[in-house]
Formats: C-alpha cells, sequence, structure tokens
C-alpha cells in the first residue's frame, strides 16, 4: 500500500477530491491531512472521510514535529493542495522527489512567494493573457521553482473577471491532479 499525506491550509476541496479518488483503490490511501489552520474546513473534510489530521503552528513545521509525524506515516508522497507555508529544508532534503504542489498558472509565469489563489488569477487577468492554467511540480527549498511534472492550459480570451478564471482553474485541479498522483506512484 503506498501511502499519500496531503498538506493544506483551507478549504480542501483539491483534497476532498484526492481523498474521492482514492477511496477505493487498493494500492494507494490517504493517510493523513495535515494543516497549519485548525480552523480551515479542510480538517472537516478530512474527519468525514475518517482521515487522520494533524494541525500545527509554523513553528511546528520546523522544529521536528511535523516531520517526525510524516516519519511515522512513512509516505509514498507529500502532496501541497493549497498549502501556504514554504515547506521546511529539511523535509524536503529527507523526500527528494516525493513532495509534489499544484499551481494555479502556467509556471514559471506568475510563480513565488505571494503568489497563490485569487493573487494568482487578478494578476493573470490584469496582464491580459490568453490562456492561464496549472502546473504541478516538484517541491524545492524556492516556491514554485521545482522541476515541472505536468502542466495543462485553458483559454481564458473570453474570462472578465478572476473569479470566472479561478473556476477554469478549479476544474482542471480537480480532473487532472488525482490523475497526476496516481501516474506518479504507479509509473
Amino acid at each position: 500500500m503506498k501511502k499519500i499525506v496531503l498538506f493544506a491550509s483551507g478549504n480542501g476541496s483539491n483534497v476532498e477530491n484526492i481523498i474521492q479518488y482514492f477511496k477505493s483503490d487498493p494500492l494507494i490511501a490517504v493517510a493523513g491531512v495535515f494543516s497549519n489552520n485548525p480552523s480551515a474546513k479542510v480538517i472537516e473534510k478530512a474527519k468525514k472521510h475518517n482521515i487522520p489530521t494533524v494541525t500545527f503552528n509554523k513553528q511546528e513545521l520546523t522544529n521536528g514535529f511535523v516531520e517526525n509525524r510524516i516519519d511515522a506515516i512513512k509516505p509514498a508522497l507529500i502532496v501541497l493542495a493549497g498549502f501556504l507555508l514554504k515547506f521546511p529544508e529539511q523535509i524536503i532534503e529527507k523526500y527528494p522527489n516525493k513532495i509534489i504542489n499544484i499551481h494555479p498558472a502556467l509556471l514559471p509565469k506568475y510563480g513565488g512567494k505571494g503568489m497563490y489563489g485569487m493573487n494568482v488569477h487578478h494578476a493573470v487577468l490584469e496582464n491580459k493573457e490568453q490562456e492561464t492554467g496549472i502546473t504541478i511540480h516538484y517541491v524545492d527549498e524556492n516556491y514554485d521553482e521545482g522541476g515541472i511534472i505536468f502542466q495543462k492550459s485553458v483559454n481564458i480570451e473570453e474570462s472578465k473577471t478572476a473569479e470566472e478564471i479561478a473556476k477554469k482553474i478549479h476544474l482542471l485541479e480537480q480532473e487532472y491532479f488525482p490523475q497526476i498522483i496516481e501516474k506518479i506512484l504507479t509509473s
């Protein structure tokens, strides 16, 4: 059984989608959901599916608390799905090419510190881009600079608001993120 741990800071729609996708998979299982936000909706969603949760603060992310909890699970893959804190280098070094993230733009465009969620969609709209998309990439010590695993673009010429762009990106995330996780774990 290959185990996945998921990290999220907010609503957890991608987390719930990934949990549902692997719910009846005999070879891959979501073994834990980690969040730096104890009031995040992702915690409720994980508990609804009987997935163990770990909440932590910024200090616990870097002082060994989170690392010890990850080590206890022995995951085949660590998935950042809307996790907003910088991932600690000591965990990245311990799990090389075993930590992935999804970004709501076509990297290297619109990446880096502060570029997440609606911030990205507003920037894409302001720059009058014709297309945007998602990037699934490995996590390294810099925001959004790890090796690209997968990208999928979508035309946004008709989109008038950042919210319209966000809806298109959300559909891409829901369709492709679980598939790419599965591909990584089975190839």
